[in-house]
């Protein structure tokens, strides 16, 4: 427990799995489109508060490689959702100094996608005031096999890597492991985040549907990250 009037200390990565986008639209009778919209202003939000509060890095859990299995209609939306994303912030966000960074597979990625990927990670590049990891099109165990074929492609022997050297075959492994992953919605399970990352992470889980998330919340995420004891296994 943080002692009276002693400074919270700001965790240095926060992770969010975005849960309850469908659900909040059709709690308020709206398509599922509508949720997700509601999403990405929750996004922008969060991010700011994070960023304000100075947290240095926030991933955000945007689209899972499973959400493929999804309508072919919702899958469409979110691609080109996802596009906007990187588009209408990403003028806002390098004004602020923000790094946007995208963590996942480009495979079944259209060329507008990737183009609009490319292109928010190269504008952005060289700022230092915070980075907004995006895990898009992301999955846990997808990420440990592309370690595993980078890890073969540079003929490195299991026999002489160690954990610190495979650490470095993440996707943007200067990204540390989190502090604390927050997940909204209720559901109480990690759905393939972060896997290489979150070993020693606090976890939260909200009742809150994603869209409603907002500074407020972020603040009592925080004070809850200084309500707990991180022992790292001593």
């Amino acid at each position: 427990m943080t002692a009276l009037n002693e400074p919270l200390k700001i965790p240095k990565h926060i992770g969010f799995i975005m849960d309850g986008n469908r659900r909040w639209a059709k709690e308020r009778g709206l398509p599922a489109f509508k949720g997700h919209e509601e999403g990405v202003s929750a996004l922008e939000r969060v991010a700011d508060a994070c960023f304000d509060r100075g947290v240095k890095f926030m991933s955000a859990y945007t689209f899972s490689t499973e959400n493929w299995s999804r309508t072919q209609e919702e899958v469409s939306f979110l691609m080109g959702l996802v596009t906007k994303v990187l588009t209408k912030y990403l003028k806002k966000f390098h004004e602020k100094g923000i790094r946007i960074v995208v963590l996942g597979t480009r495979e079944r990625l259209s060329n507008k996608v990737i183009d609009a990927i490319n292109k928010a990670e190269e504008k952005t590049l060289n700022n230092k005031n915070g980075t907004l990891a995006l895990c898009f099109n992301y999955g846990g165990h997808q990420e440990i096999l592309d370690m595993y074929k980078k890890i073969h492609q540079d003929g490195v022997s299991p026999d002489n890597l160690s954990v610190k050297d495979l650490l470095k075959y993440v996707y943007h492994p200067e990204i540390p492991s989190c502090d604390l992953i927050v997940r909204s919605s209720g559901e109480h399970r990690l759905s393939g985040f972060m896997l290489p990352r979150s070993d020693y992470a606090e976890f939260i889980f909200d009742q809150t549907y994603w869209p409603d998330v907002d500074a407020e919340k972020v603040d009592e995420y925080i004070a809850e990250y200084n309500s707990r004891q991180r022992r790292f296994g001593k």
